[in-house]
């Protein structure tokens, strides 16, 4: 399992066992002192647990943001109940890394398994982010239209502002 995995586990296993905020590590390797946006993914088996981050940093470190956003998706994540000690062991764990988004003109220039995508309405404060490489969203008009429909925005009535991300992912 990789670092970033590993530290998403135990900031999990912490609150989930004992209610508290996994700290800081205070050594932390080299690649721990940038920042950067992070999503955690958390899989039951083959099925989806949560999937929560930032497109953006939020926190003084790598380390802070996968903590705190592996904690939002063992716990907030709306799609499903909060994850339950009984479950820790059947977990396995995904941390994207992404690189900063960048607003495109031109749909031609997106690709669903090299980039991910954010879609914000112009004159709303609707928004929505996928991942790259996501099941079933093979093409450009399947992953835009399920960003569209994420955000609740119906681009045919609204204009709508497109970004895209690379992503390293861990797992």
């Amino acid at each position: 399992m990789n670092i970033y995995c590993k530290l998403a586990k135990q900031a999990i296993e912490n609150y989930i066992k004992k209610q508290e905020i996994l700290d800081v590590p205070q050594k932390l390797p080299a690649e721990f002192n940038k920042k950067a946006g992070i999503f955690v993914t958390i899989y039951n088996g083959k099925e989806l647990r949560g999937c929560i981050g930032t497109y953006q940093p939020t926190k003084q470190n790598l380390a802070k943001e996968i903590i705190d956003n592996a904690i939002s998706a063992a716990t907030n994540d709306w799609r499903f109940g909060p994850i339950t000690k009984e479950e820790l062991p059947e977990l396995s764990y995904e941390v994207s890394v992404l690189e900063k988004p960048k607003q495109i003109e031109d749909i031609g220039k997106l690709d669903p398994k090299k980039f991910g995508i954010i879609v914000q309405g112009i004159n709303t404060r609707k928004s929505a982010l996928l991942l790259p490489d996501l099941d079933g969203l093979d093409t450009i008009e399947k992953q835009l239209s399920a960003c569209c429909q994420k955000a609740n925005i119906d681009p045919a009535q609204e204009q709508i502002a497109i970004f895209r991300f690379q992503t390293e992912k861990y797992i």
